[in-house]
């Protein structure tokens, strides 16, 4: 029963994130930063509410590595949000599912892990994947992919800094540092450019920090009641949400060579998990 119910938290979950991200394409007319500050600011309602109502210390205890993780955080957020402008939705997300072979590698420097012979040869099929979506998909554009890949990139450096924090801290403070720097970066960034929005405009800006607070929770959820191994690959649905999205909401086009090597990334990715899951048995 926990199992099942696990699966359906994750599925909660990558829909939420899905949502949003066809969100952020939608709102192609409004700056990444401020897409940013009003994902960030939306979300710091939910964040602040729970540690108020639970009497957790807001600023929590290693101060250093909280706001570096913030750092690194609103900056894998911008450039991934940046890149949504730039290329298909379900690509942008494709690709920035990178990040844990990015986390892996890094991992190995600053955490002291190890990495299996047979997960290299898995790293080196997501990274076929993108070869094939960038010299073999003429539609992928390159300003695009170069922003997703740094996005990547640093949402590994993320995963390296949330590991070094370890459970020293409140889920919750985690998340509520990165929100409150990512608020107040969105809007700095965001000042000379500033458009007011329009209509419905408002509505899905808030619906951003929504769609992101549940998409964590039921996420976190799934995991607290569930095998790793057996919802970490569920994760990867997310994708298939958003590339249906891609397709109905924003007549996107997906070539065969862009399916092929969106499958390559999810499928060497989902490999990985498992692999790692047996190893670490």
């Amino acid at each position: 029963m926990g199992a099942k119910k696990s699966i359906q938290y994750m599925l909660i979950s990558t829909f939420a994130f899905a949502c949003m991200n066809a969100t952020v394409k939608y709102l192609e007319n409004v700056s990444a930063y401020q897409i940013v500050f009003f994902r960030s600011a939306s979300s710091l309602i939910f964040t602040f509410t729970f540690l108020l109502k639970n009497n957790i210390p807001i600023l929590g205890n290693n101060k250093k590595l909280l706001i570096l993780r913030g750092v690194v955080g609103v900056t894998s957020m911008t450039l991934f949000f940046m890149s949504v402008k730039y290329l298909s939705v379900g690509t942008a997300v494709s690709l920035r599912y990178l990040a844990p072979i990015f986390a892996g590698i890094f991992a190995v420097f600053f955490l002291k892990e190890r990495i299996w012979p047979l997960q290299w040869l898995f790293f080196v099929m997501a990274f076929l994947g993108v070869l094939v979506l960038k010299g073999l998909d003429s539609q992928i554009n390159s300003t695009g992919l170069i922003l997703v890949i740094i996005a990547a990139i640093t949402s590994g450096l993320v995963y390296n800094i949330i590991s070094k924090i370890g459970k020293s801290e409140h889920p919750v403070v985690v998340v509520n540092y990165f929100m409150v720097i990512a608020t107040i970066t969105g809007l700095v960034l965001s000042l000379n450019s500033w458009v007011n929005p329009v209509g419905i405009e408002w509505v899905l800006l808030f619906s951003l920090g929504v769609f992101g607070y549940y998409g964590q929770v039921f996420m976190t959820k799934a995991f607290q009641n569930g095998k790793t191994d057996q919802i970490a690959p569920i994760k990867y649905v997310e994708v298939l949400f958003t590339v249906v999205f891609g397709l109905l909401l924003f007549d996107e086009i997906y070539s065969i060579w862009s399916l092929l090597g969106i499958s390559l990334i999810i499928g060497s990715l989902v490999l990985n998990v498992l692999y790692k899951s047996r190893k670490n048995a």
